[in-house]
């Protein structure tokens, strides 16, 4: 599956199937949200959430694939994500994009 950010694929016609989204919320246990807690104070990369956000990141685009596959789809195209915090240590990451087949 090709994905990308563009709005058209070089080389290629494109018929639009539709929007596709992908998305999940993770959380992390109170032991290393203790651990970033201090992190925070101290300076430095709070390596546990960049290794959890970059998990649900694939995950999201996983799911937005699967369901571009479900409807035939060879590309998706304006591919975006986005990110919000449900509650504390919890966050939700979106993939969304437009599903196109190869004409």
């Amino acid at each position: 599956m090709i994905l990308v950010t563009t709005d058209k694929i070089e080389g290629k016609n494109l018929a639009t199937l539709g929007l596709v989204t992908g998305s999940t919320v993770q959380t992390k246990n109170a032991f290393k949200d203790i651990g970033a807690s201090f992190r925070s104070v101290v300076g430095g990369e709070a390596v546990s959430y960049t290794k959890m956000l970059s998990e649900a990141r694939d995950q999201a685009i996983g799911r937005m694939i699967q369901q571009a596959q479900q409807m035939g789809a060879d590309a998706i195209v304006c591919v975006r994500f986005s990110s919000s915090s449900v509650m504390q240590g919890a966050a939700e990451i979106m993939a969304c994009g437009t599903a196109v087949k190869f004409v």
